[in-house]
């Protein structure tokens, strides 16, 4: 194999690899135990003489949550939040978590707006939350608050809005939203009062409830997911498609005593995250809009006459940032999915921070890891040009054996194999190396890709955001040029059409990868780079070393 087929191999490989890991990445859920009709509606609880868990309340048949309504409903009075990094909105009816402004983050389209993760208004996005059964309040109650606007203070360290709904037969519920300084975190709980003489036996559901529209800006060109996640420890790691849930194919862990359920988006996620050893039922549903309803239910226990108990669970709502994800629940992270290559993808993304931690700017930690990757790599690489210098050294006596046998094809390929036998020539010898880095390269490619600390991250001049492709196509146009030269410091291939196919082939890479993010770009770019300066020095070296042997002789 000469090291233009060697290419072609690498391109072919490459594209499946990337094929079959985007597959593996929507199809990575395990499948979930078969569940009966009534399992697939969503939770309810009904009371009864000892707490049952919220599938045994869901199986018993009470009162379901209550799904959204089909007509956009008028938000009344809105209660604005403000601490160090978000921008809340709460609708008083409803106590919807409406609106979630990231101040620290940019607008993918508009850069001089903040990113926006909830929108009911415009992207149908929220985070709704109540109590099933009988009358209590759920996310179609008009709720009381004592004022419209909070903010986090300076040196404050959290602020707490409370909204209170009509008592009724009896029980109070006050529902609390706690914001706190530093944090993506947001304590959500009801407080519920029995004031009468019968016990209650209320559950608590939390739901996110979105649109299937991809966020704006997602690339086309860029595989991307957006959907629901789900966890347990049991089960681990699961994603479900809002088309699964459209055609009711979704497969997931149905309840548990630990785990959390998500939306995820390229770069930022939201999740519900109950307290672990707390019984719950997770669910997922189609509502009219259409959209979609992922959520859990966890029960609030048997509160007897003039008692009160509470339930709270925490929602993070902000970027995928592996390491604080990490610390805040169990399998958290692995919403920032590398797909199969996670175990090397993992350390990548770790070194590329502690670059950057050293140099200040991405694009230089991509330089410098891209260095680092290749010097790991210099032995490897090193046997591969080597074998293909040798190849360029011998291209004249191929082609003397091309035009001597010409049409005789089996004598011409003898007559090859006797001279790659005397050279010390193995055609083969570029081809192992290359493969061993394809993994690297494409868990690079994922590291580059689902980093949320690269989205709108400046480099120099022009670049000022790795994550979106260069504005000016200038590091394609560059990427294309190394392909030339790198092209050229090879022998040209004895087959025409392999020979046309790379003069084409720098071409088509420029204009594909003209749509790839600018960080990647600059990754391939900088390793085209000195992939050229350690063949030239190579192919060189074997050129005097032939020369001077030709003069010996």
């Amino acid at each position: 194999m000469d090291f233009q087929r060697l290419i072609l191999f690498f391109v072919f490989s490459f594209s499946v690899f990337l094929l079959l890991d985007g597959w593996q990445r929507d199809q990575s859920s395990p499948p979930a135990a078969k569940v009966s009709d009534k399992a697939k509606t969503e939770p309810s609880a009904s009371p009864a003489t000892a707490t049952p868990s919220p599938g045994e309340a869901l199986k018993a048949g009470g009162p379901v949550v209550p799904k959204e309504a089909g007509a956009p409903r008028e938000r009344g009075r809105t209660i604005r939040v403000e601490t160090d990094l978000v921008i809340a909105e709460i609708a008083a009816l409803g106590g919807e978590l409406r609106r979630l402004e990231l101040k620290q983050h940019r607008d993918t389209v508009n850069r001089d707006a903040p990113f926006v993760l909830f929108d009911a208004a415009a992207h149908s996005y929220t985070a709704q939350s109540g109590l099933t059964g009988g009358s209590l309040p759920n996310h179609h109650t008009l709720f009381e608050v004592d004022a419209d606007r909070y903010r986090l203070a300076d040196g404050q360290a959290e602020v707490e809005v409370k909204l209170r709904a009509p008592e009724v037969h009896g029980v109070a519920v006050t529902k609390s939203y706690r914001f706190r300084r530093g944090s993506y975190l947001v304590d959500v709980s009801f407080e519920i009062a029995n004031k009468g003489a019968e016990p209650v036996q209320p559950f608590a559901y939390f739901q996110l409830v979105r649109d299937g529209k991809a966020p704006a800006g997602d690339s086309a060109m860029v595989p991307t997911y957006t959907g629901i996640a789900i966890y347990t420890d049991k089960e681990k790691f699961h994603k479900v498609t809002f088309d699964d849930v459209e055609k009711g194919k979704a497969k997931f862990p149905k309840s548990g005593t630990d785990g959390w359920i998500a939306i995820i988006q390229h770069y930022f996620l939201a999740a519900w995250l109950p307290k672990a050893g707390t019984p719950r039922e997770f669910y997922m549903n189609r509502l009219d809009g259409p959209l979609y309803a992922a959520g859990v239910i966890v029960p609030a226990g048997i509160i007897a006459g003039g008692s009160s108990a509470s339930v709270v669970v925490p929602l993070y709502a902000g970027p995928e940032e592996p390491r604080k994800l990490e610390a805040i629940a169990p399998g958290l992270d692995l919403t920032v999915d590398y797909g199969i290559l996670t175990v090397l993808a993992v350390p990548l993304f770790w070194l590329l921070e502690w670059l950057h931690r050293l140099a200040g700017n991405w694009g230089v930690a991509i330089i410098l890891l891209t260095i680092i990757i290749k010097l790991a790599f210099y032995p490897l690489s090193a046997a591969s040009y080597r074998s293909m210098a040798r190849m360029r050294v011998v291209a004249p006596k191929l082609q003397r054996i091309k035009d001597q046998y010409g049409a005789d094809r089996q004598r011409m390929q003898q007559a090859m194999m006797e001279l790659y036998k005397s050279e010390r020539i193995n055609p083969l010898g570029g081809c192992m190396p290359i493969l061993v880095q394809i993994p690297v390269f494409i868990a690079l490619y994922w590291v580059l890709l689902a980093s949320v600390e690269l989205r709108h991250a400046p480099f120099m001049l022009w670049i000022d955001d790795l994550a979106t492709p260069d504005p000016w196509f200038v590091l394609p146009l560059l990427m294309g040029a190394t392909m030339i030269i790198q092209t050229r410091l090879n022998p040209e291939p004895p087959d025409p059409v392999q020979a046309k196919v790379m003069k084409i082939m720098p071409v088509v890479f420029s204009v594909f990868f003209f749509f790839f993010p600018a960080g990647l770009v600059l990754y391939w770019l900088v390793n085209n780079v000195l992939s050229i300066a350690q063949q030239w020095h190579i192919t060189r070296t074997l050129e005097r070393e032939a020369a001077a042997a030709t003069r010996k002789r």
